[in-house]
């Protein structure tokens, strides 16, 4: 049961980063265009999907909160402002989509609105990410690091990597979606992205050599992990060659299997720990007979509707979206 949680778990959060990430790229690159056909564009390209998408993260937060008990309270505790912040520019994107197809007069205030929304989600969910990297100050399974012990150069490296990874994953979706200007404008961004990208990751790697961090120690006693990055690299250098040949759909399945082999690199550098080198998945899981009764419901039928209803709406939205679409 705990493994099953836990693989739960582990599947719900990746599919939110690789599914919400590409919506949220979307929305930060809506408030780099002026062009209101384009936004339209971008707009209707993610409306079938995005509040799908988000059901991802409800479903990674229950089963933390209710299958490892002690991780939720000790990472709410941690990351308690950070969660806040996060919550509140998807609540705020959520909002502006609606009155984005309504407002005249206050029009800019929403496009602000879904872009900044979508901006303080991305780069709270990095920053997080980095803090957990670098190590939160835990003693006994409390934590003792103050309102800002999350907060540090690592952490908010993390935290724009993670919003140019986002906006990279956009340009791909919108790429595989769109047509005309809105595809072509996006083609453009993808090299400037991905350069932007691979600094900030240079960035971040002396970063954590230079700050003798755990992590890097996990890497050299498990040769295997290495084996991730390779992934990664040869996904990036067959995505490259898609954009050079104009493969509309490529490139975003090349960005998939990019996040995917960085998620798979973090997971296995951690185990078995849940929250770095303080807390182990043993240790965090609820006893035998809740995990035992939240199978009957939730892991036989909610998860795997769940499944049925993402797969089934990517199915039928496929394809690009029309000239004279409107979301």
């Amino acid at each position: 049961m705990v493994m099953f949680w836990f693989t739960i778990l582990a599947v719900s959060i990746l599919l939110y980063v690789l599914l919400d990430g590409f919506d949220l790229g979307v929305g930060m690159l809506f408030g780099t265009t002026r062009n209101e056909a384009r936004r339209r564009d971008m707009l209707a390209a993610v409306d079938p999907v995005w509040d799908g998408n988000e059901t991802w993260l409800v479903s990674g937060g229950t089963v933390l909160w209710a299958g490892f008990p002690l991780v939720f309270a000790t990472l709410l505790s941690a990351l308690y402002l950070p969660v806040l912040v996060m919550l509140a520019g998807l609540i705020l994107r959520g909002v502006a989509f609606v009155y984005l197809g309504k407002a005249q007069r206050t029009r800019w205030l929403w496009v602000a609105a879904f872009a900044g929304g979508s901006l303080a989600a991305a780069f709270m969910q990095g920053l997080m990410v980095g803090a957990l990297v670098e190590g939160l100050p835990i003693s006994n399974g409390q934590y003792t690091g103050g309102d800002f012990g999350w907060l540090n150069p690592f952490a908010i490296f993390c935290g724009l990597g993670l919003c140019i990874g986002y906006a990279l994953l956009g340009a791909c979706w919108l790429v595989k979606k769109c047509e005309g200007e809105t595809r072509g404008a996006a083609y453009r961004l993808i090299p400037y992205l991905a350069v932007a990208l691979l600094v900030l990751l240079v960035v971040v790697f002396f970063h954590a050599l230079s700050g003798d961090l755990r992590i890097m120690d996990r890497w050299l006693e498990r040769p295997y992990l290495f084996v991730f990055p390779v992934i990664g690299i040869a996904a990036a250098l067959a995505a490259i060659l898609s954009v050079r040949r104009r493969r509309d759909g490529v490139p975003f399945i090349m960005g998939l299997i990019i996040f995917a082999a960085a998620f798979g690199t973090f997971a296995l550098s951690f185990w078995p720990y849940m929250i770095p080198f303080s807390i182990t998945v043993a240790e965090a899981a609820s006893p035998h007979s809740s995990l035992a009764f939240m199978f009957w419901g939730a892991g036989l039928f909610v998860f795997p509707l769940m499944l049925i209803y993402t797969a089934t709406s990517y199915t039928v939205f496929r394809g690009k979206v029309g000239a004279t679409a409107h979301y």
